[in-house]
């Protein structure tokens, strides 16, 4: 049993740090995100759970649960009769959608320079950065199209299993 408990910080701790790099979020922000993944994927955990697992103060674990709602990188549920809050990962279908709201925003961006550059291309380096800039743009559209099945398989899955 210890072996598996000691696999089980050190995926909390791979998670937690992943985390901080990707979202920029706090550590202990990212360790509470990787602690709902590995043990609250089934019911969920309370808030009291989380505090004793991760022994951070309750302030502090109340802060980064709220952040981490407001990025909907996790949700909650109530029990009927029962005051206590029961936190879970956002399922992954909702937590990739969020990526093609950036991939969106991108397009936009880029379509915008690629009208500029045409406007404004005088020289052979603005010209190579307008041809680098389409295949960006032909980059992230791909993207989006894998992404987008991705979340149609999750959605599925998930559709299956509850």
């Amino acid at each position: 049993m210890a072996a598996i408990q000691k696999e089980r910080e050190e995926l909390i701790e791979m998670f937690g740090i992943h985390f901080e790099l990707l979202y920029n979020i706090p550590p202990l922000c990212s360790r509470i995100l990787a602690l709902l993944i590995i043990d609250g994927c089934k019911t969920g955990l309370t808030f009291e759970q989380i505090v004793e697992k991760l022994g951070a103060s309750k302030s502090s674990i109340s802060t980064n649960l709220n952040l981490l709602l407001k990025m909907d990188k996790i949700n909650y549920y109530t029990l009927s009769g029962d005051r206590k809050k029961y936190f879970k990962p956002s399922p992954f279908s909702e937590r990739l959608t969020n990526y093609i709201k950036i991939l969106d925003f991108e397009k936009k961006i880029i379509d915008k320079l690629i009208i500029y550059r045409e406007k404004t291309v005088s020289c052979a380096e603005e010209q190579c950065n307008m041809e680098n800039v389409k295949a960006y743009k032909s980059h992230v559209c791909e993207v989006e199209e894998l992404l987008m099945k991705t979340i149609e398989k999750f959605k599925e899955i998930e559709r299956n299993n509850t």
